[in-house]
């Protein structure tokens, strides 16, 4: 065995790709979906219960920290379909270049910005 060869397992000092990152991120966004389904399903509890638990639940929403939890859920949303969608035209066999790649993932990355705007400027 070669004791020679360096071993830096430094994940700072290593420069993934952007198809790396997307994918990466992908599957912290399916994660962080996973993890918010109590909370959609208590909202959704509570403002099936009856119109007073309604107005209570949109209160409760239109309080800052929830508006931004809000928010993070939206955009965890989003990115998880953008990216997704990405990997559905990757397996239908178009985009599977490098370059191809490379670009749809930050294409990925630009609307996703683009779409976490929007959704911040429609919540305030």
């Amino acid at each position: 065995m070669n004791k020679t060869r360096p071993v830096n397992l430094d994940l700072t000092q290593f420069r993934f790709p952007p198809m790396a990152i997307v994918s990466i991120c992908h599957r912290i966004s399916g994660v962080l979906l996973f993890l918010f389904i109590p909370i959609l399903i208590y909202f959704l509890h509570q403002t099936l219960l009856s119109p007073e638990h309604f107005a209570t639940a949109l209160n409760t929403l239109q309080k800052g920290g929830m508006r931004f939890l809000f928010w993070v859920m939206m955009c965890v949303t989003l990115f998880h379909l953008v990216a997704g969608v990405r990997h559905l035209i990757m397996d239908m066999g178009f985009g599977e270049s490098v370059t191809a790649g490379r670009n749809s993932a930050i294409a990925v990355f630009i609307i996703a910005i683009i779409l976490f705007i929007l959704v911040g400027v429609w919540l305030w």
